[in-house]
């Protein structure tokens, strides 16, 4: 079910807030799982990049989301397993999964009445871009070189060896903080012409808010009081340079890559996006 509002990594400030807003999804969830059966249903929570964000900023703050976090789910009738910072590789390739069982390329539901692995088709790769990181997760046509970016699966009796990259800082959220630390860089006042912001479009922002994140790394003169006023100039084609200026897709003469260096065998099939 959706959740209404940011993450819980937004709570650091108000950890109860935290587990209050998993409440409306676990109320949602005891009208949908059988009373008799809900103590015996497991229950996780696996946190993502903001949370892994949050942790390297802060890691008591953390810890009091994580606590107010479990302490709302302890109070449903559930076999409550703990919650934990899901790593990088982990979120890709459970999300993989979900759009494959979603789509039903995993496993089916036959005229003949029976879950069986579904003939000629081809599962597909996931590509998700949250607010905080961006996974690529895919099966490829050869073997995955990197272990670190290795995962394999049975599933329904199927095998499965995947790629699976999680690129920390290149959400949505994490990905304009940096371009907008970029163009105040590359600025030599207060004021920042912003070309992917509509023309006319105008807002204002302290330095330290702009740099309030492990993705991004202030100068050292910059004052965090300061004031920066960001205007949009409505450019498309200077938006698309400012923003591939973030990305490096030189692999060198190393193996194949994504972008950063980061290993990557050739992609292969076709991909189900969400964001």
């Amino acid at each position: 079910c959706p959740l209404a509002g940011p993450g819980i990594s937004s709570y650091a400030d108000d950890p109860a807030g935290a587990g209050a807003s998993l409440k409306p999804c676990l109320d949602k969830a005891m009208k949908i799982v059988p009373a008799e059966q809900q103590r015996e249903t497991p229950t996780y929570l696996g946190a993502t990049a903001g949370m892994r964000l949050l942790r390297v900023q802060n890691s008591t703050k953390a810890e009091q989301v994580f606590a107010e976090v479990a302490k709302a789910i302890g109070e449903y009738p559930v076999d409550f397993r703990g919650a934990r910072i899901l790593t990088g590789r982990e979120e890709g390739s459970f999300g993989w999964i979900t759009v494959n069982y979603l789509l039903e390329t995993l496993v089916k539901f036959s005229f003949a009445e029976k879950w069986e692995h579904p003939e000629d088709t081809e599962v597909l790769g996931a590509l998700d871009l949250g607010g905080a990181s961006t996974q690529i997760t895919f099966q490829p046509g050869v073997p995955v070189e990197d272990r670190n970016t290795s995962v394999f699966f049975r599933l329904y009796g199927t095998n499965y060896s995947l790629y699976s990259h999680s690129y920390l800082c290149y959400g949505q959220t994490q990905a304009l903080k940096m371009l907008l630390a970029a163009l105040h860089q590359d600025s030599t006042s207060a004021q920042i012409s912003h070309p992917c912001y509509p023309r006319g479009y105008q807002e204002n922002v302290t330095v330290a808010e702009l740099y309030d994140s492990p993705c991004v790394r202030a100068p050292s003169t910059a004052s965090p009081a300061q004031v920066l006023t960001v205007t949009g100039t409505g450019d498309p084609a200077g938006c698309s340079t400012a923003v591939q200026k973030l990305f490096n897709f030189s692999c060198g003469a190393q193996r194949p890559c994504g972008f950063n260096g980061v290993y990557q065998p050739p992609v292969r099939g076709q991909f189900f996006v969400r964001s």
